[in-house]
């Protein structure tokens, strides 16, 4: 793969490669219908019934997703050396999104029952939400191997084109799963979403069960479980005399802490605090998710000429503007150009970043250092949700205030994430 570099259309028609960008399409759907918008929506209706609530709502949502995040924390460094040591990606892919995949429809199937209370709690909520954090966290598991795919499609050259056509397509599943709803579930319960988003995140994902194939490689011996906890260490360690990748991982944790935490709170942001009704924001999120199909193509391309550490600051301070016009109380309509531009470093920033992580991880250590990525990655997706849920709880008494100061304290991660991306030293495009 290191040889001729194939045109655009070249790579975009290869089979390989459309199985590998549509699974973006179905994991895409998974996200933005469960994670993004029907989940929130379901805890915020059935929780929120005051604005005091509607915090606690939040800090609800906020701490489930922290929990998956944190779950993933624990297994994570295993991931990457798996990957190295077997080459084995698809298999780990299939396993994590046939459990996602079957919590999701569990979702849709308990989410509407209350002929039960466990904990003072409908037990079909306790259920959802118990149940969500394995479907999440099963996602994000299956990431990690789907993201480690990446480097056997192409030569470094043509990794970002392939990065960008798979974000590209994935926020088009966006659009297809939310009008799937909408026109199959129409005005029944929200939890319904939820078995559907799972149908449809299992049938785009055969393709690539079925089309992709790993490359074949030498087993390494077996050794002790803990191994791998001990090898990630060392990569860190490696990392750490490797200055460019170990200043990323740093800057990646702090803005993927602000843009995890965002995605996850958009919708009861929008709707508690900003007062558009649940309709109003499926709209919203629709033209986010357009600007970041745009982002993802423009800044793909954009990666090539100006190199990946450039883009990615420029992705990083149009995050930042984002967070800080939606946390300031301003007009109703300023809303919809901070999600414009929200929607433009959501498709941008995983493009440049799994081209970064390329770019900069030693020779057949992709794998290894794909592993620390995703560490570091949940690691912020643990802090950031804990940090916002924790505010609104405590200052759940003075109503909405209480989430602006939470989306305001995004603003500090991202800050400090540029300060730590700025001290990178390698700022050249792929040859």
């Amino acid at each position: 793969m290191n040889g001729h570099t194939r045109r655009p259309v070249e790579l975009y028609l290869s089979l390989p490669i459309f199985a590998f960008a549509l699974f973006d399409f179905a994991n895409t759907i998974f996200s933005a219908n469960i994670v993004t918008l029907f989940f929130p929506q379901y805890i915020t209706e059935t929780v929120g019934t005051n604005p005091r609530l509607e915090q606690i709502a939040s800090t609800v949502i906020a701490y489930a997703n922290a929990v998956a995040a944190f779950m993933l924390i624990v297994f994570a460094p295993l991931y990457g050396v798996v990957m190295d040591r077997t080459g084995r990606r698809k298999r780990y892919v299939v396993v994590f999104t046939l459990t996602c995949v079957a919590a999701s429809i569990g979702m849709g199937v308990f989410g509407g029952e209350a002929d039960a209370r466990w904990f003072g709690l409908p037990n079909g909520f306790v259920l959802a939400v118990v149940l969500f954090v394995i479907a999440k966290f099963a996602f994000n598991s299956g990431n990690v191997f789907y993201d480690g795919m990446l480097s056997s499609l192409g030569n470094k050259k043509e990794i970002p084109l392939i990065s960008g056509y798979g974000v590209a397509l994935g926020y088009l599943g966006t659009l297809f799963g939310i009008f799937s709803v909408l026109l199959l579930i129409g005005d029944r319960p929200v939890h319904h979403t939820f078995w559907l988003s799972g149908v449809l995140f299992l049938i785009f994902s055969l393709p690539l069960f079925f089309v992709y194939k790993d490359k074949p490689q030498k087993k390494k011996p077996k050794q002790h479980f803990l191994t791998g906890y001990k090898d990630i260490y060392a990569t860190f360690r490696e990392a750490r005399s490797s200055p460019s990748i170990f200043y990323f991982m740093i800057a990646y944790f702090f803005i993927n802490d602000a843009l995890a935490t965002a995605i996850s709170m958009m919708q009861p942001y929008a709707v508690t605090v900003v007062g558009f009704s649940p309709g109003a924001f499926l709209i919203i999120f629709m033209t986010a998710t357009v600007f970041s199909i745009i982002g993802a193509i423009i800044f793909s391309f954009l990666t090539r000429g100006l190199g990946s550490k450039q883009t990615f600051t420029i992705i990083a301070s149009l995050l930042l503007f984002a967070v800080a016009v939606a946390a300031v109380p301003l007009p109703m309509w300023t809303f919809w150009i901070a999600a414009a531009l929200f929607g433009i470093a959501m498709g941008s920033t995983w493009v440049v970043s799994r081209t970064l992580i390329i770019e900069l991880s030693p020779e057949g250590k992709e794998g290894q250092f794909f592993g620390l990525f995703a560490f570091s990655a949940k690691m912020s997706a643990v802090i950031g949700p804990l940090v916002y849920g924790s505010i609104t709880w405590l200052m759940a008494d003075y109503g909405v205030i209480a989430s602006r100061v939470a989306l305001s304290s995004l603003m500090l991660m991202i800050i400090i994430g540029l300060l730590f991306h700025s001290r990178i030293e390698h700022a050249r495009p792929p040859n």
